[in-house]
């Protein structure tokens, strides 16, 4: 597929993993165009030949393709100065968190073909899962916005009544898992192991979990009961864990996320 010339309008953390993520899969640096206030924050793109700038204006003249990686408070501002320079020859990509397709549709003069996308930041490493909803977007466009973050992971298409619980899922999970992987270094470190130690054995632990699941395909507690044996360590564990609400917590945590983004 040809390459378009990309626009990334807000290249904070998810911004940039979004443009790391592209050169990782020997995108076009001089096709990226990546935008922030404080430029200088960009240096590190600039040095990979990423073109670097504070002038949004520039940037959407310049480029096809649009992703707004914007703070939510600041999207309906931005949208306001850019949308007389956003014409039916764009293709709007957003990966704001709480934004619907209605709601960019309203900030934009012209009805312009939107997709929403929601990747994660392990984008930066060729590992995201991004979801993806759309609005008028043609069967090319989707394609283009799929190849795209397939650059970054895998891609998978969405109803966006779904979008904020893919938000939480995919994208705040990314926190929920390491914050897992950190109290494992932490019980490491309290049996025994030194940080780094304990750093390596509980991350590629997780990673192997993970990979069970997604290439054989089994329910985990299928791959559970492998490694549970009958007044076995493992189970004892497990029972402690769940006793201290282990599981229970989890899925209030996950609750209270998707409540805090439907508030508005």
């Amino acid at each position: 597929m040809n390459q378009d010339t990309i626009a990334i309008i807000g290249g904070g953390n998810l911004g940039k993993s979004i443009a790391q993520g592209l050169l990782k899969n020997n995108y076009n640096p001089q096709q990226i165009y990546v935008t922030r206030t404080k430029v200088e924050l960009l240096d590190d793109l600039k040095a990979q030949h990423v073109h670097t700038t504070s002038d949004n204006i520039m940037a959407v003249q310049q480029a096809k393709i649009l992703i707004f990686a914007l703070k939510p408070y600041r999207i309906e501002s931005v949208l306001k100065e850019l949308s007389p320079h956003i014409t039916k020859n764009h293709l709007v990509i957003s990966v704001i968190s709480d934004f619907s397709l209605e709601q960019l549709s309203k900030c934009l003069h012209t009805d312009i073909q939107i997709v929403r996308a929601m990747p994660n930041t392990a984008a930066a490493i060729g590992e995201s899962l991004t979801c993806l909803a759309s609005k008028n977007a043609s069967a090319e466009n989707i394609k283009k916005t799929t190849f795209i973050f397939d650059a970054l992971g895998e891609t998978i298409e969405i109803d966006e009544n779904l979008m904020d619980a893919a938000t939480v899922l995919g994208a705040c999970g990314i926190a929920y898992a390491l914050r897992f992987i950190r109290a494992m270094i932490q019980g490491g470190i309290e049996i025994g192991f030194d940080a780094k130690t304990a750093t390596k054995i509980a991350s590629q632990t997780v990673k192997g979990a993970s990979e069970l699941l997604l290439q054989n395909g089994n329910h985990p507690e299928e791959e559970i009961d492998k490694v549970t044996t009958p007044k076995g360590c493992t189970i004892a564990g497990l029972n402690e864990m769940e006793h201290q609400g282990f599981s229970s917590s989890l899925i209030k945590g996950i609750k209270t996320s998707i409540e805090t983004i439907q508030k508005d």
